[in-house]
């Protein structure tokens, strides 16, 4: 009798608990999120951060639909096949409602595919090439940043307007430098039909051999140069120029390089003048951005990097999707984020249905040095809806039907 005493109070305890673990899961939305921690913590880490700022706001505010959201983080080490076993394993394991994030553009494209054949919902927060809402474009995925052709046309605009007409390009040789290279020279030569393009350099990603690089460019002799290195690369390519005079009296454009995450580790060193994107949080006076940026600092005692907008931006964009779709079911979501509005540190932005783009912007400004710092000078904010194709020209870049 004591033996079947214990058995039935046992199983009253297991009954309580699995009801309590349902009863949780009933109340939570799980997110899946993957990104490139280990491979990239300058850029991931803020990142992190601004997801994180995110969520606490969301869930303070009562969730979505009455329920928490609750994040699941992989880390994907840089690498395409371990960012598909991660969002596998949170899909099959862990029962996302949908997958977020991932940096890098040959991962942000992996797991694109896996969405579409796994028909899962996929917010891409950082991948910039074109191919993710155009050639490779799919039903289930939607990008947040705003892509190599976005921040071209804002680069080719101001580029167009320098007397430059023999022009070099230094990128890393993988889909995002090739993406934002290919683009920036149609955009480019079609403002200006007299550029000549003298010299190409495409240093591994992570393993440029600055000083041969620079060798290579100081030949050609351009009167312009595109940079699109970034991280660790950008560092070592502008300390050689700077020994070998290569940006003496010569223009750069550069994709990036106005990002806190970038710029800050140039310090002193940081090139004069190059026309860049990026993110001059010290100079942003708009309601949006102080309220985010007085609760960024107040949560992290420091201050935002480009990784921390976009970061926060994702989870709010997904917040808004969830909300709007009244459910997790993936076709309710796709439905809903078509033409979704979102509010965001740099004002309101809208999800294209014709390609899944969203119409966040991008600064726009030069480099300076400030109290031995880099920074962003003369910056101005352009509204990524202004240097998206139409939506007719977008037919005939993305995949229909």
């Amino acid at each position: 009798m004591r033996t079947s005493l214990r058995k039935s109070v046992a199983f009253a305890a297991l009954a309580l608990v699995t009801a309590g673990s349902v009863a949780r899961a009933e109340g939570e939305i799980k997110i899946g999120e993957i990104n490139s921690y280990s491979a990239l913590p300058a850029f991931t880490e803020p990142y992190r951060k601004g997801w994180q700022l995110a969520i606490d706001e969301i869930n303070a505010a009562g969730g979505v639909n009455g329920k928490k959201l609750v994040v699941i983080s992989k880390d994907d080490a840089g690498k395409p096949a371990e960012a598909v076993t991660a969002a596998n394993e949170l899909v099959s394991r862990e029962g996302v409602a949908l997958i977020a994030g991932t940096f890098f553009s040959h991962i942000g494209l992996a797991v694109a595919d896996f969405a579409k054949q796994k028909q899962v919902f996929f917010m891409a927060a950082e991948p910039l090439t074109d191919a993710m809402v155009w050639s490779k474009g799919n039903e289930y995925t939607f990008r947040l940043r705003p892509s190599n052709y976005m921040q071209a046309a804002m680069l080719a605009e101001e580029a167009a307007k320098l007397p430059a007409k023999r022009w070099a390009t230094v990128a890393p040789n993988y889909e995002y430098g090739q993406s934002a290279v290919a683009v920036f020279k149609e955009l480019l030569s079609k403002a200006r039909p007299d550029v000549e393009w003298v010299e190409e350099q495409w240093p591994p990603q992570g393993k440029i051999d600055a000083g041969a690089v620079t060798q290579a460019l100081l030949a050609a002799k351009p009167d312009a140069i595109l940079n699109v290195t970034f991280g660790a690369d950008l560092v070592k390519f502008v300390r050689e120029g700077n020994t070998r005079g290569l940006f003496k009296d010569r223009a750069v454009v550069s994709f990036l390089t106005g990002e806190p995450e970038y710029l800050d580790p140039l310090k002193d060193e940081t090139p004069k003048g190059w026309i860049v994107t990026g993110y001059p949080w010290y100079d942003i006076k708009t309601p949006e951005h102080d309220a985010f940026l007085k609760a960024y600092q107040a949560k992290f005692n420091d201050y935002p990097r480009l990784g921390s907008i976009v970061g926060y931006g994702t989870m709010k964009a997904i917040a808004a999707i969830l909300a709007k779709a009244g459910s997790t079911d993936t076709d309710k979501l796709i439905a809903a984020a078509k033409g979704v509005e979102v509010d965001t540190p740099f004002g309101k932005i809208v999800f294209r249905a014709t390609d899944h783009q969203s119409t966040l912007g991008a600064f726009v400004g030069k480099t300076d040095v400030r109290d031995g710092k880099g920074v962003m000078v003369d910056s101005v904010y352009r509204d990524g809806a202004d240097y998206l194709p139409s939506e007719e020209e977008v037919k005939h870049l993305r995949p229909q039907g």
